[in-house]
C-alpha cells in the first residue's frame, strides 16, 4: 500500500470513528429501521450530532427542517432545541411523516411541539414567515437545493444557521467528472453560498456533508 492509500484508508477509520463517538439510542435505531424500511436515507449520525449542537447553541425555538423522513434529524433537532421550541417539517410523503409521529411520540415529545406539514416543500415554505426562524435544515430534493436555500434567507432571522445535509453528496460534488443533475445542484449552491455576502460558511465532512451557514 502507497502513502496516499493509506492516507486515505486513515482517514476513512478517523470519519468512521467520527460518526459513531456520539452513539445513538433505541429511539434513533427504530427511526432509522424504519427509514430503510420506506427506502429512505436519513441523515447520518455525525451529522445528527451537529445538528443537535447547533439547535442547542442557537438556543433554537423555531425551527424548519425540509425532509421528514421518519423522523431521525427531528429527533437530533429536538434534542437540542429549548424545551418550548416547535419543529415545522416539511415533506412530500405522508407515510412517512406518520412514521415520524409514531417516533417522536416515542420520544416523549409533546404534538404541540411539532408541526409536519405534508406537501410540496417549494409551495410551503413561502408560507411560513419572513425572519422568523433559527435554524432551517435541508434534505429535500436535491435539485430543487438552489431554491431552499433563498427561501431559507428570506425564513431565518439575522444570525440563523442553515444546514443543508448531503453536501458532498457520496464524494460526487468533488469530482468534476460528475454531471449528474443533483450534483450539479448541490455543487453550485456550495459555490453560490461562499460567494454570497448574506452567508458566513462552513463545509463540515460529517455524514454525507453537512454545509453550514450563518445569516449575516
Amino acid at each position: 500500500m502507497d502513502l496516499e492509500a493509506r492516507a486515505l484508508a486513515a482517514f476513512r477509520t478517523s470519519w468512521e470513528y467520527a460518526e459513531a463517538y456520539v452513539a445513538e439510542d433505541a429511539v434513533l435505531a427504530d427511526a432509522r429501521e424504519r427509514a430503510r424500511d420506506l427506502g429512505c436515507v436519513p441523515i447520518h449520525p455525525g451529522g445528527g450530532a451537529a445538528l443537535r449542537l447547533l439547535a442547542a447553541v442557537l438556543g433554537a425555538r423555531h425551527v424548519v427542517e425540509i425532509g421528514t423522513g421518519t423522523g431521525v434529524s427531528g429527533i437530533w433537532l429536538l434534542r437540542g432545541m429549548r424545551d418550548d421550541g416547535v419543529l415545522t417539517s416539511v415533506d412530500i410523503e405522508a407515510e412517512h411523516q406518520r412514521q415520524a409521529r409514531e417516533v417522536f411520540a416515542a420520544e416523549g415529545v409533546s404534538a404541540s411541539r411539532t408541526r409536519l406539514i405534508t406537501g410540496r416543500a417549494l409551495e410551503v415554505l413561502p408560507r411560513l414567515a419572513d425572519a422568523s426562524y433559527d435554524l432551517v435544515h435541508v434534505d429535500g430534493a436535491k435539485e430543487e437545493y438552489p431554491e431552499y436555500v433563498e427561501e431559507a434567507a428570506r425564513l431565518l432571522r439575522t444570525g440563523g444557521v442553515l444546514a443543508m445535509d448531503n453536501s458532498l453528496w457520496h464524494d460526487k460534488v468533488a469530482d468534476p467528472a460528475q454531471r449528474d443533475p443533483d450534483t450539479i445542484a448541490i455543487r453550485g449552491c456550495l459555490t453560490a453560498l461562499r460567494e454570497d455576502e448574506r452567508w458566513l460558511v462552513a463545509l463540515l465532512p460529517v455524514g454525507d456533508g453537512l454545509l453550514t451557514a450563518v445569516r449575516r
